[in-house]
């Protein structure tokens, strides 16, 4: 049978724009993930992943305007997003050549023979070693920064594990240009090509992730399929890690003293953040609890008035449209769901930004569910509650969140007790700010309770790293048979 044709299509019309490539085969799948299960040695020299790594961001900054014209045309992020993401791209890249350089990650420690303890203890030298090849599953709302060149490649490569990366089949052009990139960069670093792969189609991803030499995996994406990759992992006669970023709501609680002080500002900053890339980020805060009253009102008004502004846009694609459409269909005639901005179909390509609001007492009934679960897209639930206990009682609802925020006064009486009950359902908590936007840094935890992400790791900063280590300690070890990172300065490196 023909393998089935990958096409880039343009999401402003709807068209295709080009054959890029064909759906990988199980035969094509093996054939790549041996040869990047054979290119493991030539990983294990750091100074080489480093160099790697290096090289490849100064190729993709040399192509950016390319680069940048060809994820447009498959995503319509526009250029100015684009070329944002691009440098936070390649500024990701050398933060790792970084890390492989600096070695800290392999958490060296050194236990020397000591007769006199109970039990004897003998010589004990514990390092983490690059796991093996590493499966990527590319995203579609960030064609770089958590695509082929982005975060999981990136930390896979300085982990010394190969990769294979799934296409996402929203930028497959990008997708063949960049690993183009890479792949030549691994060649310009003395290092095979192999390092790096590239494949496509639904089934692929399926049998990427059974095949027995793929070591973990790293996927951005939905609950449902993240969900159905997750089970294929822990399904294997040898399961392996999955790390999976799969869905979150980004709860806001904003306290009455907030309200109170600044309401307009925190209306208009909401507005901005999840309208931001017509809703289509992970991090986008789609669900906030609002004081009843006057100063809620003035907070509603002011996100109102800002979500107004907001032109229609174009989202990644049309699956994706049309299941953000039937969402806020569902949620809007849920009963006592208002619409202060309706959001919908803008044009025939585009999707209108919109709010809905709820009184937060009808959650904890039946038939509210929905307004509970992530809506990818422009649209925010407000929830507005009448007592610091409803607060409680809704939070008590939520399910694991990559992200959980306290709008704040100066001095409010109720800071300390909400941010402890925010803490237990987020990986990252923010006071005053907005979730979107993440920073690349070493401090940086992006992931949280599940179905936020499938494990306790963070996909983006320094500690990314460690999803794709394991330890081991060598015991009473001959100093010439360690590694060398291992050895006492006096025995050489």
């Amino acid at each position: 049978m023909a393998a089935e044709p990958v096409w880039s299509v343009d999401p402003r019309t709807g068209k295709p724009r080009e054959q890029v490539a064909v759906e990988a085969s199980a035969e094509e799948i093996d054939r790549a993930v041996r040869a990047a299960h054979a290119a493991r040695a030539a990983l294990a020299d750091r100074t080489a992943r480093a160099l790697l790594l290096r090289t490849a961001a100064e190729a993709i900054d040399r192509a950016r305007d390319h680069v940048v014209e060809a994820a447009d045309a498959e995503t319509a992020l526009g250029p100015v997003r684009l070329t944002g993401e691009l440098a936070r791209t390649t500024a990701q890249l050398r933060f790792f050549a970084d890390i492989a350089d600096e070695g800290a990650f392999l958490d060296v420690r050194i236990s020397r023979a000591d007769p006199t303890t109970t039990p004897p203890t003998p010589d004990l030298r514990r390092m983490k070693i690059p796991l093996g090849v590493v499966a990527v599953y590319a995203a579609s709302n960030f064609p770089l920064a958590f695509s082929v060149p982005g975060g999981d490649t990136a930390s896979a490569l300085a982990a010394g594990c190969p990769v294979v990366i799934k296409a996402h089949p929203d930028h497959p052009a990008t997708s063949e240009l960049c690993v183009a990139l890479l792949r030549r960069a691994a060649r310009e670093a003395g290092l095979p090509e192999d390092v790096v792969t590239l494949v496509h189609g639904f089934d692929a991803g399926l049998e990427l992730i059974r095949h027995p030499l793929v070591a973990a995996a790293g996927f951005t994406g939905s609950v449902r399929g993240g969900r159905a990759l997750f089970d294929a992992a822990a399904g294997r006669p040898v399961p392996i890690p999955f790390h999976g970023e799969l869905g979150s709501l980004n709860p806001v609680v904003v306290t009455e003293a907030a309200a109170e002080e600044r309401a307009a500002e925190i209306g208009a900053g909401l507005a901005a953040s999840m309208t931001l890339g017509q809703g289509q980020f992970c991090t986008k805060p789609g669900f906030v609890l609002a004081p009843a009253g006057a100063a809620g009102d003035r907070f509603v008004a002011a996100l109102t008035d800002a979500v107004s502004d907001t032109e229609p846009g174009v989202m990644l694609d049309h699956r994706m449209a049309g299941a953000f459409l039937d969402g806020v269909r569902e949620r809007a005639a849920l009963p006592g769901v208002t619409t202060p901005v309706t959001p919908g179909a803008g044009g025939e390509h585009t999707v209108g930004a919109g709010v809905l609001a709820v009184d937060a007492a009808l959650l904890a009934g039946d038939g509210h569910a929905a307004l509970l679960e992530e809506c990818f897209g422009p649209v925010t639930v407000v929830a507005r509650y009448s007592s610091r206990e409803q607060v409680s009682a809704v939070l008590g609802l939520l399910p694991g969140n990559l992200t959980a925020t306290l709008q704040m006064a100066d001095e409010d009486p109720d800071a300390a007790s909400l941010l402890a009950e925010l803490t237990p359902l987020a990986g990252r908590v923010l006071v005053n700010g907005w979730p979107t936007g993440v920073a690349v840094a070493e401090a940086q935890h992006h992931g949280g309770p599940y179905p936020a992400t499938t494990s306790p790791f963070t996909s983006v900063g320094a500690t990314a790293i460690e999803r794709w280590l394991r330890p081991v300690a060598y015991q009473s070890t001959p100093p010439h048979l360690l590694p060398p990172e291992l050895r006492d300065e006096d025995e050489g490196a």
